[in-house]
């Protein structure tokens, strides 16, 4: 898009994007923020997974700066096939989800990079640029989130309680109902095992399930009759 002048030698090609976000407002926000920027060319946007598979193909860019969570096809599903279909595109993932099982299923689907969208735009472009690189960039809520994620499986496997988790209980649905008996809320939890509002409802609703738990109540005392009541120690 840029070349040479009288006054000096040709520039660096830019850097060729695909901005993918089922939201309008956003993907047209980051799409004039990123195309504002030296070095940026963004050549496409997209709705879903289909729409980045299809410009991905027409304009062959060098990244794509991709939702995770789009209709007809999210964005893992998406990136999986960028991974097999066009391996030298790199995957920079922005979503609101910072959990250690987003953040993990994107890495192994094939994404280079992962940040929240509470990322500037210098950030963004950073991650950009990095990824076309071959160069990794996790934010600091990915990070956490990894590392905590990673310090629950050590717990469970060094055996914070005798036996297996009673019921069926996942070691990251243990360490929220142990949280729960302790009085916190759901935010509180949230941002002590680095994980979305959203996700902890799930893990939350999946506890009383399997439990048979109908309140938070119930599944305090349920959390101190199995030994689940200290995920620090």
């Amino acid at each position: 898009m840029t070349g040479g002048s009288a006054h000096g030698p040709a520039e660096a090609d830019p850097l060729r994007i695909v901005v993918a976000d089922d939201q309008a407002s956003i993907r047209e926000g980051l799409a004039i923020m990123l195309d504002l920027l030296p070095g940026i060319e963004v050549v496409a946007t997209a709705a879903d997974g289909e729409e980045v598979l299809a410009q991905v193909g027409r304009h062959h860019p060098d990244a794509v700066l991709m939702d995770l969570h789009m209709p007809r096809l999210d964005g893992v599903e998406a990136t999986r096939r960028l991974a097999r279909e066009h391996p030298g595109v790199a995957v920079v993932v922005l979503t609101t989800y910072v959990d250690d099982t987003s953040v993990l299923t994107a890495l192994r689907a094939g994404a280079r990079s992962y940040l929240s969208k509470d990322a500037d735009r210098a950030d963004i472009a950073a991650a950009l640029h990095a990824a076309r690189s071959g160069l990794a960039v996790l934010d600091p809520r990915a990070r956490g989130a990894l590392l905590a994620g990673a310090d629950g499986e050590r717990a469970a496997r060094a055996g914070l309680r005798e036996g297996p988790s009673p019921d069926g209980l996942t070691a990251r649905e243990s360490e929220v109902l142990a949280l729960m008996a302790r009085g916190l809320s759901n935010r509180e939890i949230g941002a002590t095992l680095f994980l979305s509002n959203n996700t902890v409802k799930t893990h939350i609703n999946r506890i009383f399930a399997k439990t048979g738990c109908r309140d938070r109540v119930a599944a305090a005392h349920y959390a101190r009759r199995h030994g689940l009541t200290d995920p620090s120690s």
